[in-house]
C-alpha cells in the first residue's frame, strides 16, 4: 500500500509538470518523412527561422514511427544530413531532457524534448538543437548549417 501512495504521489508531480497546452508551434500531422539514402535524410532546404531547431518551441520533429527506436534512428538520419558551413562534419551528444508538453503519440499522454550540443569536426561549437521525436513535422536543415548531398542529389 506504501508503494502504491508513493506511485500515485509520483505520476501527480509527473503529471503536474506537463503543460495543459502544447506550446510546440511547429507540429505539423501531415508532414512526410524526407527520403532516406545512406542513414541520411535527403533534405530539400534550409530552415530560414532562427528559431527552428534551437528553440524549445521550434524543435525538430521526428516523430513518424510508434516505435522509439525508429525515432531513435531518425536523430542519426538527422544529424547526418547536414554539415557545418565549412564542410564540417558534425556529430552530436544528448545534453538534457526537458520541456514536457502533452503528446497524444504516447502512452503517457506527454513527451519530452532532447536536446543535443553539436560539434564541428569534433570541436564544440556552442549550438544546441532541440528535438522532439515524439511528434511529426517539416525536417529541415537548420540555419547555420549546409544540406549534406546525397547519392541521389547527384554530388
Amino acid at each position: 500500500m506504501k508503494k502504491l501512495s508513493h506511485l500515485s504521489i509520483i505520476l501527480v508531480l509527473c503529471v503536474s509538470c506537463v503543460s495543459t497546452k502544447n506550446t510546440i508551434q511547429n507540429i505539423d500531422d501531415t508532414a512526410v518523412l524526407p527520403k532516406i539514402i545512406s542513414e541520411q535524410f535527403e533534405l530539400e532546404e534550409t530552415s530560414n527561422d532562427m528559431q527552428y531547431g534551437y528553440s524549445e518551441f521550434y524543435p525538430i520533429n521526428l516523430g513518424f514511427s510508434n516505435y522509439v527506436n525508429s525515432n531513435n534512428q531518425n536523430v542519426n538520419r538527422f544529424f547526418n544530413s547536414f554539415t557545418g558551413t565549412n564542410g564540417e562534419k558534425v556529430t552530436y551528444k544528448i545534453i538534457e531532457t526537458c520541456c514536457p508538453f502533452p503528446s497524444k503519440r504516447n502512452n503517457m499522454g506527454a513527451g519530452t524534448l532532447v536536446v543535443y550540443e553539436i560539434y564541428l569536426d569534433e570541436k564544440t561549437s556552442n549550438k544546441k538543437i532541440y528535438v522532439n521525436t515524439f511528434e511529426k513535422g517539416k525536417i529541415m536543415c537548420p540555419k547555420g548549417f549546409l544540406i549534406k548531398k546525397t547519392e541521389s542529389s547527384g554530388n
